[in-house]
């Protein structure tokens, strides 16, 4: 397989072992093992769909296809995890974990972890861009703060 060939579903399934993947999202975790951000839309009136989901709930239809987003949005609300779940982890201080709404579109939310930011200067409505959390395989999705400049108005 060449790095350029889209990765088999069971090499999806390897990479996302505790993942529960089926039909409808396994395409967000391929792209996420490529780095890339990608969520459901609807071809026919251009509907973000998350959860993924096969039908569009605004138009029903069933013409959804994975896109890749732009990876810019703003804070909508976050939490400190403060217990670790795996032992094994080399994660220390809290998890900050948060619903990002994504400029694509009002009320569509991705949840993920902020890094980069001290936890006394994240806020809500704070502007943040996508990055990627290097440690293990694949790199997980994250949110960093990121300038006012570049998000566009949401309608």
């Amino acid at each position: 397989m060449s790095a350029h060939e889209p990765l088999s579903d069971h090499d999806v399934f390897a990479l996302f072992p505790n993942v529960m993947i089926d039909r409808d999202n396994i395409a967000h975790y391929r792209a996420l093992a490529a780095g890339h951000l990608a969520i459901n839309r609807c071809g026919d009136c251009g509907y973000w769909v998350y959860p993924h989901r096969p039908m569009c709930p605004e138009c029903l239809s069933w013409n959804v296809t994975p896109t890749e987003v732009s990876g810019q949005g703003r804070v909508f609300m976050f939490t400190l995890i403060h217990q670790l779940r795996d032992p094994h982890s080399n994660i220390m201080e809290p998890v900050v974990v948060a619903a990002i709404e994504l400029v694509e579109q009002a009320g569509l939310r991705y949840l993920s972890r902020i890094v980069n930011c001290p936890l006394e200067e994240i806020t809500l409505d704070m502007p943040v861009s996508l990055t990627w959390i290097p440690e293990g395989a694949p790199r997980s999705p994250a949110f960093e703060p990121a300038s006012a400049q570049g998000l566009e108005a949401r309608g």
